[in-house]
Formats: structure tokens, sequence, C-alpha cells
């Protein structure tokens, strides 16, 4: 069995020196664990970034910042929060726990694993660095024309357009690099036994995404290129004077940026679909229909770009046809949840942390994709267009969709990589202030979205000041009770009860047949498939 090739391999790479291990490591744990520990850090700083603009907006007039400053922290805040902390996490969740899952001994690339990771320190510090320097007067700050950068918006400012487009050229590189990784690992590297069908979801939505990764990621590069050199070699790609077309950045920003999306929200639902099975103590309901969905998500996110441009003034018929395939999306996330929900239907269930987080999450998601749903309608998004509303619309989404997911994921594999489990107590406390509060932070700008409040403003009509006010309280405690989850991993990585190789009873799949902490090598010889190893789709084949 696994348990025992693995075990005598343990001390292996922790005779490295600290330099060795952290800067020169090719073992994809550490890579998981450096990924995951740059997005909690950047996780904080957006949310530093995201604290300023409520405390702006805690009452009408102007507070602390001047406009520009605050079109800057919008953008930079966005930037940070998409590329710095999700999409990293999931990539850091994707190192550690692809090839425990598929019985693999590593990554398959694992000197590139190294790289796409080490490329991205340096390309947040080239993003971060004229905002910061900006703040002490020196050069322009950074980019004000949100994290959508339309133009001419965007290419008015001053040289940090070139830091924000570099910066954003080195995202790029190391995403496409980490998902030919994460499909070279999934497509040549399982054990015998895993077959394409058997593997759990979380592996399933990554070989997906990976793929939408490689397919938009170069779609960016170039509308962001061509930014480049409309501000600094006289062309005229998006300007009209010069026979462009400013709405055209759109038509390719948003080819990329709707993918961007389920990109990010994919890899949650890989998560939840391993939680939910384990703590309902029932093999997940539907494990093939869940494949399909994630599946005819990626697809359709190719064709319903311009459902963020529905006033641009575009003609009828392609209002009609993104209106209507933007409302198809809704059938495969429909049965997603039909699923989970049915999974924990008649299951013995327990409510640990991460069956909290994962039930939190199909909760909001839903109210997210409902209004969703709304923002999909054409005449009625002539209203909600560039409103708060669509903020709501989308922090629910992103917030109580895709965070929740990473802290249910941490939350549920963190015993398995340190060897203790956390403070349950601590956890729940984590969870119920992050439930209540993000609910008081987002549900409130719904209501002004749907009064006419237009978004990225930094002063506002005395009409909003109410809601606004809630919203700004419910931010700063949203802000303070994350706290407490950096204190959980903190101190779990730190010791604590000891953690069984299964370390939640309901528990499936070829990591929970490793010992805990998993050991620094895992699978130096293929695991033997026994019944029960697998995750929860395998019952139904």
């Amino acid at each position: 069995m696994a348990t025992q090739t693995a075990e005598h391999h343990d001390d292996h790479g922790h005779k490295q020196g600290f330099f060795r291990r952290w800067f020169m490591s090719t073992n994809h744990k550490d890579i998981g664990t450096l990924y995951l520990i740059f997005s909690l850090t950047m996780f904080l700083i957006g949310g530093s970034m995201a604290m300023a603009i409520r405390a702006e907006l805690f009452k009408p007039g102007l507070q602390f910042f001047q406009p520009e400053f605050f079109n800057q922290l919008t953008a930079m805040h966005a930037l940070v929060m998409i590329f710095g902390a999700v999409m990293p996490a999931f990539v850091g969740l994707a190192n550690w726990m692809v090839p425990m899952m598929i019985g693999a001994p590593d990554m398959a690339l694992p000197r590139m694993n190294n790289w796409s990771f080490w490329i991205m320190p340096f390309a947040f510090t080239i993003l971060l660095l004229p905002f910061v320097l900006g703040m002490f007067g020196i050069g322009g700050g950074g980019p004000a024309g949100g994290w959508t950068m339309y133009p001419p918006l965007a290419i008015q400012g001053s040289d940090n357009v070139a830091y924000t487009v570099f910066a954003i050229h080195m995202m790029g590189i190391s995403s496409i690099m980490g998902a030919i990784n994460i499909i070279a690992t999934i497509l040549n590297m399982r054990a015998p036994g895993v077959d394409l069908l058997k593997m759990p979801v979380f592996v399933w939505s990554w070989l997906i995404t990976a793929f939408l990764l490689i397919a938009v990621m170069p779609v960016l590069a170039g509308a962001v290129t061509m930014l480049l050199t409309d501000k600094y070699f006289g062309t005229s790609f998006f300007n009209a004077a010069g026979g462009g077309d400013p709405v055209m950045y759109q038509h390719i920003f948003w080819f990329f940026g709707h993918p961007e999306v389920y990109i990010m929200i994919l890899p949650a639902f890989g998560i939840i679909s391993e939680i939910v099975p384990t703590f309902a103590r029932k093999p997940l309901f539907g494990y093939q229909a869940m494949v399909y969905a994630i599946a005819s998500i990626a697809f359709l996110s190719f064709i319903v770009w311009a459902h963020h441009m529905f006033t641009v003034g575009m003609p009828l018929g392609g209002e009609l046809f993104f209106m209507y395939s933007t409302m198809l999306i809704a059938i495969p996330t429909g049965v997603k949840v039909f699923n989970w929900v049915s999974t924990m239907w008649r299951g013995s269930m327990t409510f640990e942390t991460p069956m909290l987080f994962a039930i939190a999450f199909i909760v909001l998601f839903t109210i997210g994709g409902f209004s969703g749903v709304m923002c999909a309608m054409v005449p009625a998004d002539f209203q909600y267009q560039d409103t708060y509303f669509v903020v709501a619309h989308f922090h629910y989404v992103l917030v109580s969709g895709a965070i929740f997911a990473i802290m249910a994921g941490v939350y549920y594999w963190l015993p398995k990589w340190t060897g203790h489990m956390y403070n349950e107590t601590v956890g729940k406390w984590h969870f119920w202030l992050s439930a209540i509060f993000v609910n008081v932070l987002f549900f409130p700008q719904h209501f002004l979205g749907l009064a006419g409040m237009p978004r990225r403003i930094p002063d506002y009509n005395v009409a909003f000041a109410d809601w606004n006010m809630v919203s700004s309280i419910g931010g700063f405690c949203f802000g303070a009770s994350q706290l407490l989850f950096v204190y959980i991993v903190w101190s779990c990585a730190r010791g604590g009860k000891k953690a069984e190789a299964r370390a939640w009873e309901g528990a499936r799949g070829l990591e929970w047949t490793l010992p805990s902490p998993a050991p620094h090598h895992s699978f130096t010889t293929p695991p033997v498939i026994k019944d029960g190893d697998l995750a929860h789709g395998d019952v139904t084949h």
C-alpha cells in the first residue's frame, strides 16, 4: 500500500537547507505551500485596499483620498485580488493535491513548476511599486483605469501603464506554465487504475481550467500589448482619432475576461465536490453529470463575453444572442447545485468548519448566480450596468464563492499538510463571522445599485449614505475576522493535536491513504488502488 512506500523517503527533503528547500525547490508540496503563502499575503494586501475603499465610502464627501488615488485603489484592489490572491491560491491547492489525488510522485515538469512560481513575486513587485511610490509623491502612482484598463482612460496615466502591462505579461507567463504542467501531470502521471472518469472532481475541474488558461491568457497579452503600443509607439488600435475603436478593446478584453471568471470558480466547484460527500458520508450524486457540467460551463464561457457590453450600442441580434447564451450557463450551474444538495440529502451530515464553508458557498454562490441571471436580461441590464448592483453580483460569486471555497479547501486539507488538527472552535468563529459580515458587506450594495449608485466613485449623493455606512461596517468586520484565519493556519502549522492519516471520517481519495503530514516524497512507487481509495465518483463505475 502507498502508505508504507512513502514513509521511508520522508526525511529526504528535510535535509536541505532553508534557502535550497524554499527557493530552489522542485517538490510539488513545497511549491504549493509557497503559492498559498503568496496568495494569503496578496489577500491581506488587497483586503487592506478594500478597507481603504470602504473607509472613503463610509459617508458622503471626500474623506481621505483624492479621486485620482481612489481610482488607483479600485484598480489595484481588483488586480491584486484576482491575479494575486484567488488564482495563485487555486494553483497552490492544485500543486499540493493533484499529484496526491492521482497517485503521482510529483508534477510532470518540476523545474518549470519552480519557475512559474518565482515569476509571481517579481510580477507583483513591478505592479505594486508605482502605486506604493506614488503614495510618497514619487512618480505618477499606480494604474487608475480600473482592472479592465479600458482605453482611453487607462492610457492617460503616467508611465505606470508600462509597469502594469509588463506585470500582466509576467503573470500570464506564470499562469500558462502552471497550466501546461497541470495538464501534463493529469494526462500522463495517473497511477494505474485511476481512469479519467474515476478521477476526483477537483482534478477534473483543474484539467478543464488549465485548458481555459492556455486559451485566454494570450488574448489578454495581446490586448494589453496593443494598449502599450497605443501609448508609446503611436499606433491607433483603440484611438478613434487615428481610426481605431475603443470598443474593440472591450471585445478583446472580455473574450479573455469571461473565461477568466470561470477560471476563478471551476476549481472552487471541484473543492466543494470533495468536501460535501466527505461530511455527508455519501458518494457524490451524479459524478459524471458534474464533470460534463464543468466542461459545458467552460465551453459556454467562450461565447458569452459581450454580456458585459450590452450598453455599448451593439445590434439587437447581438444582444439577443449574448442574452440567451448567458442564460444557458444557468443550466449546467443548476445541475451542480442540485447535485450538491442531493449529495447532502439524507446523508449522515456533520458540520465541521470545511462543511460549513461549503454549505455557505452553495447558498451564497447561488444568490450570486441569481443576480447574474438578472444582469443577463438586456433591458434590465441597461439599468444595472456599471452600478453597485454589478459590484454586489460579482463579489457574491468571488468572495462568498471562490474565496469561501479556498478557505473550505484549506480547512479540509490542512491536517494532511501539517499533520495537526486546527482548533475547531476558532475555525467555527471564523466561519460565522465571515458568513454574517460578508452579507452585511455586499447585500446592501444590491439596493444601492438598484437605486442608481455608480461603481468606482469616491463620493456620492446623500441618498445613498445609509446603506453605504452599513456596507462599510460589514467590510471592516469581515476584514478583521480574516485575522482569525491567519491565526488558525499559523498555529496549526506550529503544532496541535496529531492528525490521523484519514483526518475526516468520511474522507475518500488517494491523498488520505498517505500519513499526516504527507511525506516529502509521496507515491515513489505507484499506489495499489483498493476499493474506497478513489474519490466519490467511482462507485458508479
